[in-house]
């Protein structure tokens, strides 16, 4: 019989979107972890959101040597094997924060996000059996991640060569246009502002020589 794992291992490969993978896959692999949070990131969505001074310190290499360790070596990594004991207090005060896990996720041999989890500073640390765990997570969320880019190419027909000036992101957005969805919905489902939605959609115009949404919906599923 399959273990909690496992299980969860399948139904990351049957998620259809991001918003499902944060809304039901994150959750229970929080419970999985038994850790306080839990987090999900992806590089190019990063740089349209609006971050605080805290969370931008959290995400600098030189502050976070978690962080580090994982973009320089691609591999899941929690606070006790890069820090002696009682270091990672000094650098997160955070109570919330007293363990922390994270991991790499790889697209196209690249480090395009990450995912991370975080215990209570009462709660037990991270060992060697949650970051061999967090290590499959990682493969299967990267495998994950490059079939649903695979199936986002496929919407198109061959001979249309527009969409190969945009962006993933942007092919993404547009099935979501093409789906009736507004640009606060999609803002809400990619996890970025609407704002950053109307400046993604302006820029697609431009690529496409479009200047409207059904007009670009057509031109791309001509």
């Amino acid at each position: 019989m399959p273990n909690y794992l496992q299980l969860i291992f399948e139904e990351i490969a049957q998620t259809r979107n991001e918003q499902l993978l944060r809304e039901q896959v994150m959750v229970q692999l929080g419970e999985y972890f038994e850790a306080k949070r839990r987090g999900l990131f992806f590089f190019d969505s990063l740089s349209n959101r609006k971050t605080s001074p805290l969370f931008e310190l959290a995400l600098s290499l030189e502050h976070n040597p978690v962080l580090r360790y994982v973009v320089e070596n691609h591999a899941p990594v929690h606070e006790e094997v890069v820090l002696q004991p009682g270091k990672w207090k000094t650098i997160c005060p955070r109570f919330d924060h007293g363990h922390v896990m994270a991991g790499p996720i790889i697209g196209n041999g690249k480090l395009i996000g990450g995912i991370g989890f975080t215990r209570t500073r009462e709660s037990s640390a991270f060992n060697a059996r949650n970051l061999a765990d967090l290590s499959a997570v990682c493969l299967h969320l990267s495998t994950w991640l490059t079939k649903i880019n695979s199936q986002t190419k496929e919407f198109h027909s061959d001979n249309n060569l527009d969409i190969i000036r945009l962006t993933p992101r942007e092919i993404l957005i547009a099935q979501l246009v093409a789906k009736g969805l507004t640009n606060a919905q999609i803002g809400k489902q990619l996890w970025i502002q609407e704002n950053s939605v109307k400046q993604a959609l302006k820029r697609m115009f431009r690529k496409l020589g479009v200047s409207s949404r059904a007009q670009m919906v057509a031109r791309l599923y001509q």
